[in-house]
């Protein structure tokens, strides 16, 4: 039998919503132990958090660098670490990990800036590690044979690539409230200088390009707070220019009144368009240009080998977010140890989220804020 991966965890304390999810994907097909964590930097809360967990007390640490050392140093340390703390520390937790010869698995967006998306790329390649950026909704069965089905040319040449993901959440100041999650989403010490566009349409934009296989040239693009006071934003249009020709939009928002996490990708080619929903993830929707339309349900045979492969429970037992969630989580533990064991690792493993699609995040944002300055004028991706 193969050992569970021991795992680290940095931020995620009582009260986090991201952390909890996190754990939850990890236990999920049972390759992973949660071992130690700096689960807050205020150190009675690190201990309260870790008591909550079963955590040793000697390896619930106050800080993550202190952490890095000293589980580098044990014979039984953490083999990788999970960062969900508020953005402005992905890149110097990730960092410190790296340097001590740790795995890591980080939330997005992968930094707060393009220059730190550099640093933490080439750090990276340097030091031969796996690094993965949870864009859960890659993970879902569906997304994976939409995936495959463009790779395949069922669409023909992709021509319109549109993507939404909306939310209600913050149609409210509910920052102002003391909520933990809305207080730090609209703080830019915390959470970077983007907003929405930081906190979900970077899932937009891995979305359309991981099923697309298509990559952004250029962009124009919107910022807008519509509520009073808040300092970063809370909607976001961006029109797009792929390479190869297509054209696309993008829409962001977390004041859509009515919405709880309506993420939609649609594609458009010559000979069929494709439809996914996040809120019913159990079909996709396929339409032959000339021909009805085809409902692919996941667990049928049409679903083909990347859906099989991402699934876990029979035909008729819906399957949703965590479970998606701990298909990152399997395809890196599956690299993990293909890569102990000196085997050449399943190809749809590596369908994971890496530093680069962290890095191209970053460029993303880094246009949008660009383009916005600009006044919505067109600008290419660094």
């Amino acid at each position: 039998m193969k050992r569970r991966i021991r795992l680290g965890m940095v931020g995620g304390g009582q009260g986090g919503f991201i952390g909890a999810a996190h754990r939850v994907a990890a236990r999920l097909d049972d390759q992973y132990q949660l071992v130690a964590g700096a689960l807050s930097s205020d150190p009675q809360r690190a201990r309260d958090s870790g008591a909550e967990l079963h955590l040793d007390p000697a390896r619930c640490y106050a800080d993550y660098r202190a952490m890095a050392e000293q589980e580098a140093r044990r014979a039984d340390g953490i083999d990788a670490v999970t960062i969900v703390t508020p953005n402005h520390l992905h890149f110097p937790v990730a960092a410190a990990f790296l340097e001590h010869g740790i795995h890591v698995i980080c939330d997005k967006p992968m930094t707060t800036n393009l220059a730190d998306a550099d640093a933490l790329q080439r750090l990276a390649g340097e030091s031969g590690l796996l690094f993965m950026v949870t864009h859960t909704y890659s993970g879902y069965p569906l997304v994976r044979h939409a995936r495959e089905l463009v790779a395949a040319g069922a669409l023909g040449e992709i021509r319109v690539v549109q993507v939404e993901y909306a939310q209600d959440w913050l149609a409210e100041p509910l920052e102002r409230s003391g909520q933990k999650q809305a207080e730090w989403r609209a703080d830019p010490g915390r959470a970077g200088p983007a907003g929405a566009l930081g906190d979900i349409g970077t899932h937009a934009f891995h979305l359309a390009a991981f099923v697309s296989g298509l990559q952004v040239s250029e962009l124009a693009a919107e910022l807008t707070s519509f509520v009073g006071g808040r300092q970063l934003d809370d909607h976001v249009q961006v029109m797009l220019r792929f390479k190869g020709g297509a054209r696309g939009m993008l829409w962001a928002s977390q004041v859509a009144a009515g919405s709880a996490n309506r993420l939609q990708l649609r594609l458009y080619g010559s000979k069929a368009g494709l439809h996914f929903d996040q809120e019913n993830p159990e079909e996709l929707w396929l339409t032959p240009l000339g021909a009805p339309a085809q409902r692919i349900r996941r667990g049928a045979t049409a679903a083909g080998g990347a859906a099989a492969r991402a699934s876990r429970l029979p035909a008729g037992h819906p399957e949703g977010y965590f479970e998606a969630f701990a298909q990152l989580y399997r395809d890196f533990a599956h690299l993990w140890h293909a890569r102990n064991e000196g085997i050449a690792p399943d190809p749809a493993a590596a369908l994971i989220p890496t530093v680069a699609d962290g890095r191209q995040g970053m460029a993303f944002i880094d246009a949008v804020l660009r383009s916005h300055q600009a006044g919505t004028r067109w600008v290419g991706l660094r």
